[in-house]
C-alpha cells in the first residue's frame, strides 16, 4: 500500500479537489492518495513571484506528512515544481514534481516533445526547468497560451479547445512526438487532448504519481548521501519562525 501526498501549491481547493478525483481513477486499488492545498500562499501560480511565496506552504505540507500521516510519497502539483528540492531534503520520502515526471515520461515514450502551457511570461520558467532536468534537447518549442491557470479549472470549453488547438499546432508545425502539458489544471483534460492531437499526450501529475506508487513498490527512498541531505537546524526569525531549531529525525533511525 502507498500513501501518496499531492499538494497543490496554490489555495485554489476547487482545482485540488478535481485534481484528486481524476487521479484516483488512475491508481492502484492499495494506493491512497490525500489531495490538499497549503495553508498559506498564492491563489495559482503564475509568476516567479507566486512560485517563491508558494514554497513555505509546501515544506509545511511535507513536514506534516511525515509527523502525522505517515505518507510514503509527495507530489508537488504545479508545473513549475516549486520548493522540490528542498522538500526532498526535509524527508526520506520521494518527492515528485510534476514538471520533471512529465518530461522523463515523455522522452521514455517520443524522441521529443513540445510543452503546451499558461501565460507567456512562465515560458523562462519552463526553458530554466528543462536545462535544470537536461532536457533541453527533447524539447522542440514551449508554446504558451493567454490562459490563466484558473481559467482551465471547471472545464470551461474555450479553453479547453485553445489548449488543443495548441498541441495541434505543435504537432503539425514543431514536429513534436509527444506532449507535455505544462499546467496541472489542464490534467483533467488529457485524453481528450490525446485523442484530438493523435500522439502520446503526457500529465504530469498522472505521471508523478505513477512513479511514486513504483518507487514506493521498490522500496526506493531520496538520498541523504549529500545534496539532499536534512537541512541543518538553526533559528529562523519573523513568520519562518516555525521552520527553525525544529527537533529533527535522522536518517538513521528511519
Amino acid at each position: 500500500m502507498a500513501r501518496i501526498k499531492i499538494i497543490n501549491p496554490n489555495t485554489t481547493w476547487s482545482l485540488t479537489n478535481s485534481l484528486g478525483n481524476h487521479l484516483r481513477q488512475y491508481v492502484e486499488p492499495s494506493t491512497e492518495l490525500i489531495t490538499v492545498s497549503p495553508q498559506m500562499g498564492p491563489p495559482s501560480i503564475e509568476s516567479f513571484y507566486d512560485d517563491y511565496l508558494s514554497v513555505p506552504g509546501i515544506l509545511e505540507e511535507i513536514q506534516k506528512g511525515d509527523r502525522e500521516e505517515a505518507i510514503d510519497a509527495y507530489v508537488i502539483a504545479c508545473f513549475g515544481d516549486p520548493g522540490l528540492y528542498a522538500a526532498r531534503e526535509l524527508t526520506n520520502a520521494p518527492v515528485l514534481g510534476i514538471a520533471e515526471a512529465a518530461m522523463q515520461m515523455a522522452s521514455m515514450v517520443a524522441a521529443t516533445f513540445t510543452i503546451v502551457t499558461t501565460l507567456p511570461r512562465t515560458r523562462m520558467m519552463s526553458e530554466r526547468l528543462l536545462y535544470d532536468y537536461g532536457m533541453k534537447d527533447k524539447c522542440r518549442s514551449i508554446r504558451t497560451t493567454p490562459l490563466h491557470v484558473l481559467d482551465l479549472t471547471g472545464g470551461a470549453e474555450p479553453s479547453v479547445r485553445c489548449v488543443i488547438d495548441e498541441c495541434r499546432q505543435a504537432v503539425q508545425e514543431d514536429a513534436a512526438e509527444s506532449i507535455v502539458l505544462g499546467c496541472a489544471a489542464m490534467s483533467v483534460h488529457r485524453e481528450r487532448i490525446e485523442c484530438e492531437v493523435g500522439v502520446p499526450v503526457i500529465d504530469g501529475a498522472l505521471a508523478a504519481v505513477k512513479f511514486c506508487e513504483a518507487l514506493v513498490g521498490c522500496r526506493i527512498k531520496t538520498s541523504k548521501a549529500l545534496t539532499f541531505a536534512e537541512p541543518e537546524a538553526k533559528p529562523f526569525v519573523g513568520i519562518l519562525d516555525r521552520f527553525g531549531n525544529q527537533q529533527r529525525t535522522s536518517v538513521k533511525e528511519i
